[in-house]
């Protein structure tokens, strides 16, 4: 089992009953577990149109996740990827509609209308007055009679919602219900397929490659493109898109299909409002998980050309968490440095041997990254090799504004640098490092001694001593030896990178969180990338 789940029999019941106790009472579910399995409204008013969705499970928080004031009065849950059946969505509607009637706001999928549309004709019978919609927004597909409905179905429950909430008729619901349906326009991409619970992982995307038109539950999309970045993942989905959009400002809606990082969805709505369509885009939703496909590791793109009275009705306020809120585009600001934090920097100057060596460094370490990256997958969190491949790239970048031909100045610019340009402790001990480093030269002292000086301060801050299987480990005896060539200083750099690989027990840096026996065998990264640069300078 590769999932937090119990028994797959279970995993529906068992999640709404998790939703309901965490709701703070404005919850509650109907009897009739496990066949009928229904998420209302406690605080429901049945003056006014009720409002219901649902289908297959799986699809969270949707549709449970909506159920509350500003949008559905009850959900209707099926199985994964099953629609409820009819009992089920009868119980639904008759436990919220009174005399306003009910509204139904069903995905056009064969299994969802038939269920919902005999429950309908069965909720008639009893007196009520029910209608209701079909969203169709998927746009993978345009040759389709019937296409399929995603995520757009949101827009849906949210501008109806507000209406019902506000005292709308039934009619007037209906009406704003099928112009939302008219105008909402979606599609999906996944790089990956998702984990039915129970079932096989279905192997169909390959590596390099994404999946354009996909559907939630999994279908095969109308095809595989190759996959270059989160830029050319926008403009493909905008290609599918643009053809179908007015020229109207839209409102977007950014969802996370389950698998993908916050910090992925945040580089999406950045090429998002960076793309050739951006300038449509007056509101975003999101970047959230609305409605999913399981751990589908992809996203969908919904838009709407919302009129005055429909982002009315879409920003209107809702307790609900599972709806993001609605947000309007600004352009970026940009706000000064404070003061005392721009950087200083010192006259640059050119000294081409010393420009050959630092870029001919810098190249090693780039070269270097994937491999030092795996091997702190070892003992860490797997980015040494590009924080130094980043930190060398952005030295290379700033080549021309060091003070090459003034070794004193160059220790504290590189210092300075390092410090903005490279993450996490390693930046601020190296910086640390060659500021040191620069402070001694500018009283007398030569490099070696210099760099010593600069190796001291390092340890002071961050705490690392000989054998606490760190960079510090190559990087002492290196300098040690420094006065007998570059040679000795790579033998004794790789002697102590060498020597880390039989320390299990680390005492400083992210190792000492890894258990000995991860540890064992493995040299430490950052004493790998320093004997790495002195090996290739002695060559």
């Amino acid at each position: 089992m590769t999932q937090f789940m119990n028994k797959k029999e279970d995993i529906v019941t068992e999640a709404l009953d998790g939703i309901v106790a965490a709701s703070g009472g404005k919850l509650a579910r109907l009897d009739g577990y496990p066949h009928i399995r229904v998420v209302m409204r406690t605080d429901w008013d049945k003056s006014r149109v009720a409002l219901v969705s649902g289908g297959g499970s799986g699809h969270e928080p949707a549709h449970a996740g909506f159920v509350g004031k500003g949008m559905l009065s009850a959900a209707v849950c099926g199985d994964v990827f099953a629609s409820p059946s009819v009992d089920a969505v009868l119980a639904g509607i008759l436990a919220v509609t009174g005399p306003a009637g009910c509204l139904l706001i069903v995905k056009n999928y064969t299994g969802d209308r038939l269920n919902f549309g005999l429950a309908a004709e069965r909720a008639r019978a009893f007196g009520l007055d029910v209608s209701m919609v079909i969203v169709d927004d998927d746009v993978a597909l345009p040759d389709l009679p019937q296409a399929r409905g995603i995520a757009g179905t949101l827009f849906v429950h949210k501008v109806a919602g507000a209406l019902a909430e506000s005292g709308a008729n039934l009619e007037s619901v209906t009406e704003a219900a099928n112009r939302v349906i008219a105008g909402t326009k979606s599609i999906g991409m996944s790089l990956d397929t998702c984990t039915v619970p129970g079932s096989p992982k279905e192997q169909r995307i390959p590596a390099g490659m994404a999946e354009l038109g996909l559907g939630i539950h999994g279908e095969s999309g109308v095809e595989q493109i190759a996959f270059s970045g989160a830029t050319a993942a926008i403009e493909s989905v905008f290609g599918k898109l643009s053809a179908v959009m007015s020229d109207k400002p839209h409102v977007a809606l950014l969802n996370n299909l389950g698998g993908c990082s916050v910090l992925e969805m945040s580089i999406l709505l950045h090429a998002l409002i960076q793309s050739s369509a951006g300038a449509q885009i007056s509101h975003i939703v999101g970047p959230a998980s609305m409605m999913t496909s399981l751990d589908m590791r992809g996203f969908s793109l919904s838009v709407f050309p919302a009129e005055a009275e429909e982002l009315k009705a879409l920003t209107s306020a809702t307790p609900l968490s599972a709806w993001p809120g609605v947000c309007k585009l600004a352009p970026l600001e940009i706000v000064a440095l404070p003061d005392g934090l721009t950087p200083i920097m010192p006259l640059p100057s050119d000294h081409q041997p010393t420009r050959d060596f630092l870029i001919n460094s810098c190249e090693l370490l780039i070269s270097l990254e994937t491999e030092l990256n795996a091997l702190d997958a070892k003992s860490g969190d797997g980015d040494t090799g590009s924080t130094l491949a980043g930190a060398s790239r952005a030295l290379i970048d700033a080549m021309d504004r060091l003070p090459l031909a003034d070794h004193t100045q160059l220790y504290r610019a590189l210092g300075q640098e390092l410090s903005q340009t490279m993450g996490g402790s390693s930046g601020v001990l190296l910086a640390i490092f060659f500021a040191a480093a620069g402070d001694a030269a500018s009283s007398g002292l030569p490099m070696r001694e210099a760099l010593q000086a600069g190796l001291k301060r390092m340890q002071a801050v961050g705490g690392a001593n000989l054998g606490d299987r760190t960079l510090v480990d190559a990087l002492a005896p290196a300098l040690d030896a420094l006065e007998n060539g570059i040679q000795e200083a790579a033998t004794a750099a790789r002697g102590g990178a060498n020597h880390t690989a039989t320390i299990v027990r680390a005492k400083a840096g992210r190792s000492s969180y890894v258990s000995a026996e991860q540890l064992k065998g493995h040299v430490d990264p950052g004493a790998e990338a320093v004997a790495r640069l002195f090996e290739h300078l002695a060559s």
